[in-house]
């Protein structure tokens, strides 16, 4: 028995027999072609838009985030200028084959050059250049294996085509030796509820068969596991279902004290779906999706349209709705599309909408009129704020809008550490754990290479959401927590114990949480958080909760 280990994601356990991944396909061999420079250009034109088709059908038939996230992929396949480099190979007498390959490859090393969100998206620039290949040379692309019977999957890493599609009543896990937290896998893993593990660099030496236990919630494969071991894990899986299909109640501790759990959403579409699961309200609306599909700002009209769809599904209830975090890594035409060496640490979030505040303020005019429409309670906050006089400036802007409940995001150690001055200004404070993870270890939350510091856990990063958390109840005002750290059941236990007054989190993770926050009193999460802090690193704190919690 062995324990490999990465990043989970999602909460659950899950065991079975190893199904590894196709390797890719070998470099296309960089012979003369022997067809007419016009013949190769058809034959990849024909080849690029079928791929391109492909994974839009793909997307229409999988939808939510799979489909944006093939629906990019598409749009990746038919880049103009991925196009101009094929035919500048083919013209040089290269084959349709190695073209698509060099070309691909070269885009390919800029993108991780870049780093950040445009690295982590190499990956899916390599799937796209495997799918044309396949479609030119008349075979299959490389995918998910059917070996006839359920199994966990393991692979570097999980092409967006695939896991879109993925056969639930197959594939039992995911367990990936690359990747991040972030990643496309990730992603779309935690929004099907699939059970994985991501990072787990000794995954490359699991076999077709090897027996394995995947428990995301601790982040641990296990090889070769006893039956004793295999019947607990079975025992930890029925628990977890059991749980998921208790009647929903409000997030509350055992003592009563209500911890309101409320959802993180990227788009309207999602909040039928979160409010069958539970969610009290949001505490995350990402706004991002009405920007990143436009080469211009949307209107305000169609903003409007959007949040008033978001407000109305949730009368009564608190909905917090964070203004465009874009820029840098994510750059946008209309707003910074400048190159940055080090884009994490660049013109984002709140300092690139204070270098294009037209459009700032045409996102609270149209969350203004949304609000005055609706009968929700609308909360608005800045991302990445780093000064007082940053939190200064958006609430001061929001209020002239008529935004009446004005926060920030404290995702960087400088807004942790003076959260009673920011609070002194800001209505409440939203803390975004990922970054705050990614500023605090100095580890880009993009890259699976130094994913195992991006952990929440690590008493360094505990200790920053304490300081925020003494702050809220100093200046009486509420802290929640909206980074994936909440969807963590014992986690989010340490976070209340640390001043939290609300967690939100993808809705699939709503029952664990709910269960988990049931076992433990105010004085409890206290404890345990306490037991955490005391450790030297994020595995220890880990442990010693888990000792205190028991």
């Amino acid at each position: 028995m062995a324990e490999l280990r990465g990043v989970g994601i999602g909460l659950g356990v899950a065991q079975g027999p190893v199904a590894r991944m196709a390797e890719p396909f070998p470099p296309p061999s960089d012979t003369p072609s022997t067809l007419a420079a016009e013949e190769e250009t058809t034959r990849v034109r024909e080849a690029v838009a079928a791929v391109a088709r492909e994974l839009e059908e793909r997307g229409s038939q999988a939808g939510g985030a799979a489909q944006d996230v093939l629906e990019a992929q598409a749009m990746m396949a038919e880049d103009p200028t991925l196009e101009a480099e094929i035919d500048t190979r083919i013209a040089a007498g290269k084959t349709g084959e190695f073209a698509v390959f060099d070309a691909f490859s070269s885009f390919r090393d800029q993108l991780v050059a870049m780093g950040g969100y445009l690295g982590e998206r190499a990956a899916d620039l390599d799937d796209v250049a495997q799918r044309v290949i396949a479609r030119l040379q008349g075979v299959a692309a490389p995918g998910v294996p059917d070996p006839g019977h359920p199994f966990v999957l393991v692979a570097k890493d999980l092409a967006p085509a695939d896991t879109a599609l993925l056969d639930l009543d197959k594939v039992l896990a995911l367990v990936t030796t690359e990747g991040g937290p972030t990643s496309h896998t990730a992603i779309l893993a935690r929004e099907k509820s699939i059970v994985a593990i991501v990072g787990v660099a000794g995954a490359a030496e699991l076999a077709d068969g090897d027996t394995v236990i995947v428990d995301a919630a601790k982040g641990v494969v296990t090889t070769d596991p006893s039956d004793e071991e295999l019947t607990h894990a079975q025992h930890r899986a029925d628990a977890r279902a059991a749980a998921a299909s208790a009647p929903i109640t409000d997030g509350a501790l055992a003592d009563g004290a209500a911890i309101p759990l409320l959802a993180n959403l990227g788009k309207p579409e999602g909040a039928e779906e979160a409010v069958e699961l539970g969610a009290e309200g949001v505490g995350l609306f990402r706004t991002e999706f009405l920007f990143l599909s436009s080469n211009q700002a949307p209107t305000v009209e169609q903003q409007r349209e959007s949040y008033i769809r978001l407000l109305s599904a949730f009368p009564g209830k608190k909905v917090v709705v964070r203004v465009l975090d874009a820029g840098a890594d994510k750059p946008l035409a209309f707003l910074n599309d400048a190159h940055e060496e080090n884009p994490a640490l660049g013109l984002r979030g709140i300092r690139a909408l204070q270098a294009s505040e037209d459009i700032l303020r045409e996102q609270l005019t149209a969350l203004a009129e949304a609000d005055a429409a609706t009968d929700a309670d609308l909360w608005v906050m800045a991302p990445m704020v780093a000064t007082v006089a940053e939190t200064e400036y958006f609430v001061d802007l929001a209020r002239d809008y008529g935004i009446k409940t004005a926060g920030v995001m404290v995702e960087v150690p400088s807004s942790a550490l003076l959260a009673d001055r920011v609070l002194a200004h800001a209505d409440f404070a939203s803390i975004g754990t990922n970054d705050l993870t990614q500023y605090t270890m100095a580890a880009d939350r993009l890259l699976g290479s130094v994913a195992s510091f991006q952990d929440p856990w690590h008493p360094a990063v505990l200790r920053l959401i304490r300081e925020v958390g003494a702050a809220g109840r100093e200046t009486g005002k509420p802290v929640g927590i909206c980074g994936e750290a909440a969807a963590d059941p014992l986690l989010a236990v340490v976070l209340v114990g640390l001043g939290a007054t609300s967690l939100s989190m993808a809705p699939t993770a709503l029952a664990d949480v709910r269960a988990t926050l049931l076992q433990h009193t105010l004085d409890d999460a206290k404890a345990i958080a306490e037991a955490a802090l005391a450790a030297n690193d994020a595995a220890g704190a880990r442990a010693a909760a888990q000792a205190a919690a028991t």
